[in-house]
């Protein structure tokens, strides 16, 4: 688009004036003979000659000849990306640019020598044709030429833009040049022929598309193509403003081409480290500039979409056009609406089909997403056909069908079968398609929570008639149990399975295990253990429809609702289960006979889970009536009451029973040992200073410098901890009793605690910021006591006097989560800091020892540790490993040993090697491995030896989504994606190798995609497979880190093993980021963790993260400079590591261009500042120039006016028009576009944003861009934005992990990354499955 301001509103009407006068004079244009892009707005004078200070740069020639193009219309055959052809038209707001009301005589305008187009077509210095001038007609194509010093003008001989919109108002342009050969592309004149008033231009456009060094540009005359080398000495400045435009759309259409599932700031970073092609006078590009022609560059998009095949997914709807259509506020459809020919294309350049290699599948994986889904997929397509194709109200959807293109030649009105179906393609609506996108892809982090229905437990059941007769004697006992019974001559035992009808038609028969049998007060009954079919757990319609699932539910029934006997097998894994991987199997398992089905896993419905169905020990008096289902069921119960054991001598009293034992949630608790509370469980005698919810609005606000303030109405700032719960109350216990009742006895369903408080350095005085010194789990002692019921007691830790340890603090407290220390008291009463007591001392080694050490190690030992007993570490492959923040935090959970990741990304792949020197790093397609692999190959080309069958005990990688995302139905194009994707690659991988442990981590989004589809279609192969899994979303700020991110997580145990459990949280965090229930199927499942948004330690924030870095300034590139000084927090000591290390690497930030730095420089340092705080005023820049200010020139029906009375709106639309063009402004303080588009985007909130030291980070992002999705990336006191090390920090990485490349390179990677302890906090789960597994082989062993 071209972009300008028109300041003179005197010029403005001249121009229009001149314009109007132009239009009445040109009647003898013909009708239909444009064709091209409506692209924006206009400059005044001072902005044409001056545009060579704005960054832009612009697209290099193509090498290659430009091709014929047919005269063929719209429905032509499509052509590959490389060499579509945009054709543009022209803005309806134009200016003659650079030299309005002045004659130019152009390029030998009046000189005898120069030939007029049919007499040059002829010229045999262009061997095309011979003198006849009626060769043309012989020729289906236009000849094509190349022409050079050329000048365009209007018939009154001013200079004028072609891509300003002129001809859309059929005003004939004309141009002068020297004609050359095609062949000829040296642009000097020797050897041209001498051209004057060639035209008039029927269209202009663009070609070259495909990675040549510049974009190639043409006109169309009614006799020729020609293509555009080197304009005259007086048309030089204007084409240079085309040209930077059109170069930075060819930049854009050539980086989405290849990447389309790039950000909006990866494109930033694209255009802003491309290096303009030599003769171009501009030297670099710069987000303003991206903006400034963003009408312009969708509209070349849109152009380039329609020249494309129709099964090409379009540029448009990708979701980096998205984002940049939304900051610009782009309208769609406009050029296309006001073309009146269809688009010919020339001859096209091969397409670069270079992709992502067909997806290499085992054969149990491929039955399964080939066979099983074919009905599905059809279904679906039939559905997708009706939906709706138009938005209605765009230019586009109300323009009349074209009758020439395929689709309308098959409608009936033009004659045609109308079995297509098919809208016209020249119709094909930019908003809908764009909406569509919009609506596939929920923002991750503020993901609306979904109603789910209530999940009705209760089955309605249809009773039959049948005749009933029990068989044996019965067994006596408390009812007259029987073995056997004969149901219309069919004989039950118990162990048998039945179905039972449905009151529901419509509801498939239920499945029960019948347990016992009795004659009951209503007649004969019998207890069922119910099953579950496969369509009702969170696999719905992708299960075995004859896989069933053991559940815990079960009931008494009567034997008249039984339908008939069933088969229903126990399918085993086999002995050689982890060998079998990749071969032919058939996913037969029983037969489809209506009565047969198979289970192989326990299932729980709450979470769930897949497990290998428990082993539950049969009483041998009481087989004929054994229940698992009650059993399990009656275990918890029990388990959720506290209970209390081994009474002791009470000699203060009646009042109550002291006891030295106590009993809850599956723990025992002793005296002595710490507990965990609710933070409302108790308050302390020190009531600190708490931070004050204080409004960060300001009252009194100079609204003309500060114009839009007035958009900052909530208080709520993203990033803040104000909401943070506070963590759990730590208590140490001093007595377990209950209260003796009236009779004597004990009120044993009463239990209750007497505890010591523990203070928090936060709880003390000195509030948070002794908090921020401290070691996160140093406690302070007090005499403080309090009662409290056992019930509230949310789990046990361990509190050790310092000085009684027999190891450094810092090993003692790296044994694992819930392990505390003190080492003084603290006393409310005088503020004071004290020794702690003897009792507190003695009390640690709870009554049993003798010496300071020696207790402490037996409980120690009696307190089973993540390090004992001694785990051995998993052989690991990591897939898409990254620079492997994934596998840092399994080897910090001591779990793996990373010996094979595969990474195609070279500096990442490197990244990977210098932190595991052990690894073999492969940088290949993990299809082609795989491939290797299974066909039997040992080493790859490189000789690099592969893992083999059996080698690989767990596996873990985060395979990428791209191509079949977002929220809607899988159709059979986005199907077909998703079968060659690499999560289907990734699942082979397991089928093959059969890892012990298997992890899939994706963005939380990946359990939403097609409606859970493609959580379901993961979970099925898994369950196909014969692995346990589960799957959760955890959030990472939980687990250590000062970042909102939500991961989804896929858990899967091979049998034999344990399937792990989530991690429960071990931080405090901001509430709204910690919504992680998954709603499938309309049904809600939760992760397994009991503690909800609590947590044992506070929430880590950016000043605990990065406070002891120093200072830099915008551009920093140092990459290694001194510390200057210790680190301040608990989290810095971390993450610095005990090995002292002077050097700190990587604490390098972008250097951002002149004007971002302006405005950077002017965001203030307050908590929740960003944009909308910048003052409207002109300042000079780092550059040299001056910013202008931004001019309030239009009323905003939304907003009204300021305190003051001025305008609100920057633009048309804010009255509820149309946008005009003309109203974009550049190089202001405040972004023009922000306002522009801010009433439907929250007001662009936290673009240009501070992070705030005692909030968190937004999801770390691969890209800091303050005006890119996540803009809240300005360093909270310092003018720039964060460095790779603050990033790498936000995201747990020590300061000892070693990035590779330049520092996007390094940004990339850290963004993409899993952060090390989330992972970390996963790897312990797993370890703890291991040392149970292991225990128990040592019992039965035993």
């Amino acid at each position: 688009m071209k972009s300008s301001e028109i300041s003179k509103e005197v010029y403005i009407s001249k121009v229009k004036a001149l314009l109007g006068k132009e239009l009445h004079l040109e009647k003898d244009v013909e009708v239909g003979k444009t064709n091209g892009f409506s692209n924006g707005s206009h400059e005044d004078e001072q902005d044409e000659e001056a545009m060579g200070t704005d960054d832009v740069k612009s697209p290099p020639p193509s090498k290659g000849k430009a091709g014929r193009r047919s005269k063929s219309n719209g429905d032509s055959k499509k052509s590959p990306a490389s060499a579509r052809v945009t054709r543009n038209k022209f803005p309806t707001h134009l200016t003659y640019c650079g030299c309005t009301h002045v004659f130019i005589l152009p390029y030998g305008f009046l000189s005898p020598f120069q030939l007029d187009e049919p007499e040059m077509l002829t010229d045999e210095r262009l061997s095309l044709f011979d003198s006849n001038e009626d060769g043309f007609e012989s020729y289906d194509d236009l000849p094509q030429h190349r022409i050079t010093n050329f000048s365009v003008y209007d018939k009154r001989g001013h200079l004028c833009p072609f891509d300003s919109g002129l001809i859309e108002k059929n005003v004939e342009l004309y141009f002068s040049c020297a004609v050359k050969p095609i062949y000829d592309d040296n642009p000097c004149l020797d050897g041209g022929v001498p051209a004057k008033k060639l035209g008039p231009i029927n269209a202009w456009w663009i070609t070259g598309f495909d990675g040549g060094e510049k974009a190639l540009i043409g006109f169309t005359t009614a006799f020729a193509d020609y293509i555009l080398m080197q304009p005259s000495e007086e048309y030089a400045p204007i084409f240079a403003l085309m040209q930077e435009k059109i170069y930075m759309s060819k930049i854009v259409v050539e980086f989405l081409q290849k990447n389309p599932d790039v950000t909006y700031e990866d494109l930033l970073n694209k255009i802003e480290t491309t290096v303009p092609p030599a003769g171009l006078n501009f030297n670099c590009f710069t987000e303003d500039t991206l903006l400034r022609h963003a009408q312009f560059v969708v509209e070349q998009v849109e152009s380039y979409d329609e020249a494309g095949d129709s099964d090409e997914q379009p540029i448009i709807v990708t979701p980096c056009m998205r984002d940049l259509i939304k900051l610009a506020g782009v309208t769609l459809g406009k050029r296309r609406a006001a073309r009146r020919q269809a688009i010919r294309h020339p001859t096209k350049i091969e397409k670069d089909s270079k992709g992502p290699t067909k997806a290499t599948t085992t054969k149990l994986v491929y039955q399964i997403f080939d066979a099983f889904f074919s009905d599905q997929i059809e279904q679906n397509d039939k559905e997708s056909a009706l939906k709706r194709q138009r938005c209605g109200v765009c230019e586009v959807c109300q323009s009349p069908d074209c009758g020439k293109c395929t689709a309308c030649k098959d409608m009936i009105k033009f004659g045609g079968s109308g079995r297509s179906k098919q809208a016209c393609k020249q119709r094909r609506c930019p908003n809908l398609a764009v909406k569509e996108a919009e609506d596939d892809e929920i923002v991750e982090e503020d993901v609306l929570v979904e109603k789910a229905k209530k999940d009705a437990n209760t089955k309605k059941k249809k009773q039959t008639q049948c005749k009933l007769a029990w068989i044996g004697k019965p067994i006596l006992g408390k009812k007259h149990y029987y073995k056997k019974v004969s149901i219309n001559d069919e004989v039950l035992e118990v162990g048998d399975c039945v179905s039972v009808l449905s009151d529901d038609p419509s509801v498939p028969l239920y499945l029960a295990r019948i347990t016992s049998m009795w004659e009951g007060s209503h007649g004969k009954t019998f207890h069922a253990h119910w099953f579950l079919r496969g369509i009702h757990t969170a696999l719905g319609e992708s299960s075995d429809p004859l896989e069933l699932v053991v559940v815990d539910e079960c009931e008494d029934m009567l034997l008249s609702y039984v339908h008939e006997k069933v088969n229903v097998m126990y399918k085993a894994p086999s002995n050689n289960w982890f060998m079998e991987g990749g071969m032919d199997v058939d996913v037969k398992v029983v037969e489809d006979d209506g009565k047969s089905f198979f289970y192989q896993f326990w299932y729980d419905t709450e979470f769930a889970r897949f497990e290998t169905p428990p082993k539950t020990s049969e009483p041998e008096d009481c087989k004929y009536r054994f229940c698992g289902s009650c059993a399990r069921i009656k275990e918890r119960a029990e388990q959720e009451v506290p209970q209390a054991f081994e009474p002791l001598e009470n000699e203060s009293g009646d009042t109550k029973v002291l006891y030295a034992l106590a009993c809850f949630k599956g723990e025992q608790f002793k005296i002595g040992d710490g507990v965990y509370l609710p933070p409302d469980s108790f308050s302390f005698n020190m009531k600190p200073a708490s931070p004050v919810k204080r409004s960060h609005r300001k009252e009194d606000v100079d609204e003309d410098l500060y114009p839009e303030y007035y958009r900052k109405s909530s208080d709520y700032i993203k990033g803040s901890n104000l909401d943070a719960p506070e963590p759990f109350r730590v208590g140490r216990i001093k007595e377990i009793f209950c209260h003796r009742r009236s009779n004597g006895k004990s009120d044993t369903a009463d239990v209750k605690l007497t505890l010591y408080k523990f203070y928090r350095p936060e709880n003390t005085h000195k509030g948070v910021k002794a908090s921020y010194h401290a070691d996160i789990n140093q406690l302070y002692w007090s005499d403080e006591e309090v009662t409290v019921r056992m019930s509230e007691v949310l789990g046990r830790c361990q509190i050790e006097y310092a000085e009684d340890l027999i190891e450094s603090v810092q090993d003692y407290s790296s044994g694992g989560p819930d392990r505390f220390y003190f080492l003084e008291a603290y006393n409310a009463r005088s503020k004071s800091f004290e020794d702690p007591p003897n009792h507190a001392r003695s009390a640690v080694h709870k009554g049993k020892g003798k010496g300071k050490g020696k207790a402490s190690q037996e409980q120690q030992d009696s307190n089973v540790g993540p390090q004992m007993p001694k785990v051995p570490k998993y052989r690991t492959l990591d897939v898409f490993s990254g620079c492997g923040g994934l596998s840092e935090g399994f080897h910090q959970a001591g779990i793996s040993e990373s010996l094979w990741a595969i990474e195609m990304w070279e500096p990442a792949a490197q990244a990977f090697r210098l932190n595991n020197p052990g690894t073999t790093v492969f940088t290949e397609d993990c299809n082609v491995l795989l491939k290797l692999v299974m066909s039997g190959e040992k080493t790859n080309s490189l000789g690099q030896k592969l893992p083999q069958k059996g080698d690989v005990e767990m596996l873990c990688g985060g395979p990428p989504c791209q191509g079949f995302s977002g929220m809607n139905r899988f159709n059979s194009r986005t199907y077909s994606k998703f079968k060659n994707s690499l999560v289907v690659s990734y699942l082979s991988y397991c089928d093959y190798y059969r890892p012990k442990f298997f992890l899939l981590e994706n963005v939380r989004n990946f359990v939403s995609f097609k409606n859970s589809m493609v959580l379901k279609l993961t979970l099925r192969c898994l369950v196909r497979m014969g692995y346990q899994c589960t799957f959760g979303v955890l959030q990472a700020g939980q687990y250590g880190v000062a970042q909102t991110r939500r991961r989804a997580i896929i858990l899967a145990a091979a049998p034999g093993e344990k399937l792990p459990r989530y991690p429960e949280p071990l931080h405090v965090f901001a509430p709204r980021a910690c919504a992680l229930s998954v709603v499938v199927d309309e049904k809600r499942y939760v992760s397994n963790v009991t503690r909800g948004n609590g947590g044992i330690y506070r929430t880590i924030t950016v000043r605990d993260s990065m406070s002891d870095l120093p200072e830099i300034r915008n551009g920093a590139s140092a990459l290694e400079i001194s510390y200057n000084g210790e680190p301040q927090s608990w989290f810095q000591r971390q993450i610095r590591g005990t090995q002292y290390q002077p050097i700190l690497r990587d604490h390098i930030c972008k250097d951002m261009s002149a004007l971002v730095e302006g405005r950077m420089r002017h965001i203030p340092l307050a908590p929740g500042s960003d944009w909308r705080d910048l003052p409207n005023i002109e300042v000079r820049l780092k550059d040299g120039t001056m910013t202008k200010k931004l001019r309030y020139t239009h009323t905003d029906k939304k907003n009204g006016r300021s305190s003051t009375g001025a305008l609100r709106g920057v633009c048309t639309c804010a009255g509820g028009k149309p946008c005009d063009p003309a109203d974009r402004q550049f190089n202001t303080l405040i972004p023009w576009c922000l306002p522009h588009t801010g009433n439907r985007h929250n007001h662009w909130a936290g673009l240009y944003g501070r992070l705030e030291w005692d909030g968190f980070f937004s999801t770390t992002v691969t890209n800091p861009e303050p005006m890119g999705k996540q803009g809240r990336v300005l360093h909270p006191e310092q003018h720039r934005v964060v460095s790779v090390r603050e990033c790498a920090r936000s995201q747990g990485f020590p300061d000892t992990y070693r990035f590779f490349g330049n520092i996007l390179d390094k940004h990339r990677q850290v963004g993409n990354a899993v952060p090390p302890p989330l992972s970390r906090a996963i790897g312990l789960e797993i370890k703890k499955c291991v040392i149970e597994r292991m225990k128990e082989e040592e019992t039965t062993g035993a």
